[in-house]
């Protein structure tokens, strides 16, 4: 089967199950969201020489494929997500092992202070790219619960804790590669 369907020539998509919706409905744009942070910590994988962040950076990519796949799940169609998909849902487990990374990388690389100005290596622009698009992701996910969607607390707590990480991974790479000259 080609990729090219020609089922969105018309403007709508589906849905994960089936349902087509407009390629303007909010669902649609969150998870469109979701995709773009994927493809920024792509960059970031491929710009880090530091292989525990490489693995992590990979790991947390292949949540976010299962966290998209629940945003484009319609309501009705949760309980079939679900069943389908309930060994990687995202919930507390991953909230807090983001968690202790942040405070293992706190415990190691000590405090930070004053406002940073991305861009002084390739790496930290990466990171700071991802974690900006991370931020939008968020709003974009709790826009999508207030305007009354089905959204489990667990999905922004998990993607505000991915930009604090984040945010200390650009930190690590201002010391760590090359600055951009």
């Amino acid at each position: 089967m080609s990729i090219a369907t020609k089922t969105g020539d018309t403007g709508t998509t589906a849905l994960l199950f089936g349902r087509r919706v407009p390629k303007t409905h909010p669902r649609v744009m969150t998870y469109g969201c979701v995709d773009e942070l994927g493809s920024a910590l792509g960059l970031c994988r491929a710009h880090t020489h530091n292989e525990p962040t490489k693995q992590l950076i990979r790991e947390i990519q292949g949540e976010l494929t299962y966290l998209m796949s629940e945003i484009a799940s319609d309501d009705a169609d949760h309980a079939r997500f679900f069943k389908h998909y309930a060994a990687h849902i995202i919930g507390h487990t991953q909230i807090e092992r983001m968690t202790a990374q942040i405070h293992q990388f706190e415990a190691s690389h000590g405090g930070f202070s004053g406002w940073i100005y991305p861009g002084d290596t390739i790496g930290q622009a990466f990171f700071d790219q991802a974690r900006t698009t991370c931020r939008r992701t968020e709003r974009a996910v709790l826009a999508l619960k207030q305007g009354g969607a089905a959204i489990r607390p667990e999905l922004p707590q998990y993607l505000n804790r991915m930009a604090d990480l984040l945010w200390l991974l650009s930190r690590e790479h201002e010391k760590e590669h090359t600055p951009i000259t």
